[in-house]
């Protein structure tokens, strides 16, 4: 019999409503004092460039207001739900013809101002947060998506940080967010409690099928900081460097996730 999943868990809606804006607004500070040459440098997201990153974070966000502006999917159920989002995404591929995402907005600034306004107008800060919205990977509710934004906005924050050597802040509650849907979907991905996968402070799941522990030392422990971890989850890291690096521990003959990795690229 295959390991039983656990419950999903749960966001509340303002609380993460919350943390995407403080993380925006960190992005948006950034931008702000970014010189054109800055702009111009080369990231690790292939031919694309910091304007390029800059501009497909605010349209990711932008998304947010794009889809609440359509009509509401049939309900009751979401098609895709939070934990079904991370491979969603991965199938969904860039067009590499596409034109890259600053191509026709110039104006970043104005960019940023337009989707903060747009979803500070949109997006109510109170209610349970379950309007469906039509995005590209499925219908989902409107407070899993916005846990999906706080993932893109974290994740491409440290993109932005390693292509300029900046050290944009994280918020505390939109990382938190990030690290726990990443892990969750390990989880998700590989049930089973013969490995404990520690992220301190923000989360600890089980994962992987054997034999189960369930008092005392796991025998078999993976543990890192969030921002290792969705590095590895994103592709971002490679597992066999950051172990060679002492990014992660793990102990015990299981505690190899090499061939789960990425879970998001």
């Amino acid at each position: 019999m295959p390991p039983a999943k656990k419950r999903p868990r749960a966001y509340d809606h303002l609380r993460t409503r919350t943390a995407v804006l403080a993380q925006y607004a960190h992005v948006r500070d950034a931008v702000a004092a970014l010189t054109p040459e800055q702009l111009a440098a080369p990231t690790r997201l292939g031919d694309w460039t910091v304007r390029d990153l800059v501009a497909h974070i605010a349209l990711g966000l932008g998304s947010v207001s794009r889809d609440l502006a359509l009509p509401e999917p049939p309900g009751p159920k979401p098609a895709t739900t939070l934990l079904e989002w991370p491979p969603a995404v991965a199938a969904v591929v860039r067009d590499p013809e596409a034109p890259a995402p600053a191509a026709d907005r110039p104006d970043l600034l104005a960019l940023y101002g337009e989707v903060e306004a747009a979803f500070l107008a949109d997006v109510p800060a109170s209610g349970p947060g379950d309007r469906l919205l039509p995005t590209r990977v499925g219908s989902m509710r409107l407070t899993d998506y916005l846990v999906t934004r706080t993932v893109e906005l974290i994740v491409h924050t440290d993109d932005l940080n390693e292509a300029l050597g900046l050290e944009i802040p994280y918020d505390r509650q939109a990382l938190a967010a990030c690290t726990r849907l990443l892990a969750d979907t390990l989880a998700d991905r590989a049930p089973g409690g013969s490995v404990e996968v520690r992220v301190p402070p923000f989360a600890v799941v089980q994962c992987i099928g054997g034999p189960k522990h369930t008092r005392g030392t796991p025998p078999n422990v993976v543990e890192t900081s969030p921002l290792t971890w969705i590095r590895l989850a994103t592709g971002r890291t490679e597992w066999a460097r950051a172990l060679e690096e002492a990014e992660v521990s793990a102990s015990g003959e299981r505690a190899d996730l090499a061939a789960l990795l990425p879970l998001l690229r």
